[in-house]
């Protein structure tokens, strides 16, 4: 990393938790207001006559919806990520959230826009054809996929902003001073300089298409490996697969909360969760009791 870009990911970091909601805020007024303005312009154009006020309730009600909705679809990708490797397993909840997603969207847009209409003296009606709903829905789901790929561009690029690990390489003369086939240490690259990340503090380990990321201390470190090839250089006593993303630090691991479905999510140290499949529930409780 070159020092502007390390000058500039070092002033980003502590105003983070501010720029990423206020992004979404600008993003979705933004666009309310541009589509207010051309529904408004696309009607008038012909020989139906609207009320200003009339295009800028439909499309305000909708996107201030949707900016509530973004907290719980970030969250509900956490939970069940959106990648390459998991997509077999986790497409149908996704689907499925999609719907609830249009629901909700579409429940509490209506009942802002008759608000609004009740205020005006006036009354507002959506319709409840099958084909209205249908319109809706597939308007939905390309919203609700296309802000999860936004959101992921967005981790990836952060991932390779913030720092990227490499496995130590072989001395080119001489024995190496520790095990090459089950690495104590993984090389850190991040603001420019090099730091030495011993295995013992990677909380977990989350799979991220051609990449593992290690999460030690709140950051995240993505290394060029697969989960699989990861699992067998690392101490077998220590980390365990729990998920087919997921593979975490027996030292960190907290406690196992069930959930529904027979999965359950282990809480770390740190307070934050991993995602625990039906798959792997029985044999991480085992070996955290052990």
């Amino acid at each position: 990393m070159d020092t502007t870009s390390a000058t500039l990911l070092a002033r980003y970091q502590p105003w983070r938790r501010v720029v990423e909601p206020a992004f979404w805020v600008v993003f979705f007024l933004v666009q309310a207001t541009a589509n207010s303005w051309t529904v408004l312009i696309d009607i008038n154009r012909g020989s139906d006559q609207i009320a200003a006020w009339q295009p800028a309730v439909w499309e305000w009600s909708s996107n201030l919806v949707l900016l509530a909705l973004m907290p719980a679809l970030v969250s509900f990708e956490r939970r069940w990520p959106l990648r390459l490797v998991s997509l077999r397993s986790n497409l149908k909840w996704h689907l499925l959230a999609s719907v609830v997603y249009c629901a909700l969207h579409v429940a509490a847009m209506v009942a802002l826009r008759k608000l609004a209409y009740y205020a005006q003296h006036t009354v507002y009606d959506f319709g409840t054809s099958w084909r209205v709903l249908l319109y809706e829905y597939v308007k939905d789901v390309r919203s609700y996929f296309g802000l999860l790929l936004a959101v992921n561009f967005y981790r990836l690029f952060m991932l390779r902003w913030q720092g990227e690990a490499c496995l130590l390489d072989a001395p080119d003369e001489g024995p190496p001073v520790e095990p090459v086939e089950r690495p104590e240490r993984f090389l850190v690259r991040k603001l420019g300089k090099d730091f030495l990340l011993p295995a013992a503090e990677i909380e977990w380990v989350q799979a991220w298409g051609n990449y593992v990321n290690l999460r030690v201390r709140g950051h995240d470190y993505p290394l060029r490996s697969t989960m699989t090839a990861l699992a067998e250089r690392l101490d077998p006593k220590r980390f365990v697969r729990v998920h087919r993303s997921y593979m975490v630090n027996l030292d960190f691991v907290q406690e196992i909360e069930p959930l529904e479905a027979g999965d359950a999510r282990a809480k770390l140290q740190s307070g934050e969760y991993v995602p625990v499949s039906r798959r792997y529930r029985d044999t991480l409780r085992k070996l955290a009791e052990a």
